[in-house]
């Protein structure tokens, strides 16, 4: 086995170790300004024990699978609702109404009522579920 005894010089520099160290380096400026910099300081309302007092009517439209509109149980027109929800909104500006779609109802009966709610500027909600499941 031969030994080389003769010393050349490099003719060329190997990158990769600083390389290495330019991404380490990268790594600890992006956590270390990340960590530097602090969030917006909001104050966020505080909750209240106490019970609201205010009381708005809720009235329930439901639309049968035949189509049929009933407005808290009664069977009624379209134009009887919309005078009932005139009146209530007259008596009390933040009625709510909720509208309770039958599965094998059109869908087209459900859009009305949501028109006439719009309509009267009045807030609604959609029942998705049965009321006490």
């Amino acid at each position: 086995m031969q030994v080389q005894n003769e010393t050349k010089p490099y003719d060329t520099i190997n990158v990769t170790p600083m390389l290495d160290l330019a991404y380490v380096l990268l790594v600890v400026f992006i956590l270390m300004t990340t960590a530097s910099v602090q969030g917006l300081s909001i104050t966020l309302p505080k909750p209240s024990n106490t019970p609201s007092s205010e009381h708005h009517e809720l009235l329930i439209v439901q639309i049968t699978a035949e189509g049929a509109l009933l407005l808290n149980g009664a069977a009624l027109t379209a134009q009887e609702i919309e005078q009932r929800l005139t009146a209530a909104k007259a008596a009390d500006p933040k009625i709510t109404v909720a509208i309770k779609g039958d599965g094998q109802a059109s869908y087209e009966p459900v859009v009305k009522v949501i028109d006439m709610c719009n309509r009267l500027a009045v807030d609604m909600a959609l029942v998705t579920s049965r009321i006490g499941t």
